[in-house]
């Protein structure tokens, strides 16, 4: 949760962690030494993958955390048998978008009015990479 609260303006609820744990969703953290850095949730079902929650505290960004964290995600989900994974990020975010595109993820659809923002609510930009 400090990770979660020092690096979104709108983070995800101890519930919603809570929930995502009971469901048996993917969630797995990563490490520096005894530190937690990172974390991030996926659902896989139906042959498809859903990455919910990618984040790494501020001071480990930008440096392949994240994407190391999402190459361990893409072979989970194809051990899962999903043939497509799908994940909705925020316009503003230029960092995980550059990310996501550099994995092979493309732009498919927007999501009006998706995520909470100071005023009112964000889109999300829908991104979708074929697995098979």
């Amino acid at each position: 949760m400090a990770i979660e609260n020092a690096i979104y303006p709108h983070p995800w609820t101890r519930g919603n962690f809570r929930d995502s744990l009971r469901e048996g969703y993917h969630c797995c953290v990563t490490e520096a030494g005894a530190d937690i850095i990172g974390y991030c949730v996926m659902m896989c079902a139906a042959g498809e993958a859903h990455l919910l929650n990618l984040s790494i505290a501020a001071a480990w960004q930008r440096q392949g955390r994240g994407r190391e964290m999402l190459r361990y995600l893409l072979a989970v989900a194809r051990q899962s048998s999903a043939e497509k994974m799908f994940l909705e990020v925020r316009p503003t975010n230029l960092a995980g978008i550059a990310l996501y595109s550099a994995m092979g993820f493309s732009e498919i659809a927007i999501r009006r009015g998706y995520y909470p923002a100071h005023r009112g609510r964000e889109d999300a930009l829908v991104m979708q990479l074929e697995l098979a």
